[in-house]
């Protein structure tokens, strides 16, 4: 009996994370503008970009943890392949190509 309530959690957690997948908004589906906007008002938002494909964007640093640096993130959205719509947070220092 067990197994079976084991089989049917994870058939449940399964489907939760589906449709937590399916529920997540695309920036393909807004235009350049609106994905930019959503990121804007959200401060941080997860966001797909692709298929397969998705990623945390910030409005500003303060939404990054500490220690770590924005990157200008670039994504496709309905009117534009590549679309400036706010950043992401990476621990790789920018100015670490100056000391080199």
């Amino acid at each position: 009996m067990t197994i079976w309530k084991s089989a049917i959690a994870a058939t449940a957690m399964l489907a939760a994370s589906m449709t937590i997948a399916e529920a997540r908004k695309s920036t393909l589906n807004y235009t350049c503008q609106q994905a930019r906007e959503l990121v804007q008002s959200n401060g941080t938002i997860l966001l797909s970009t692709g298929r397969h494909t998705f990623d945390r964007f910030v409005s500003r640093r303060s939404f990054c943890p500490l220690g770590d640096y924005i990157e200008i993130a670039y994504v496709p959205t309905q009117n534009r392949r590549s679309c400036k719509i706010g950043y992401t947070c990476t621990m790789d220092n920018p100015l670490e190509i100056l000391w080199d």
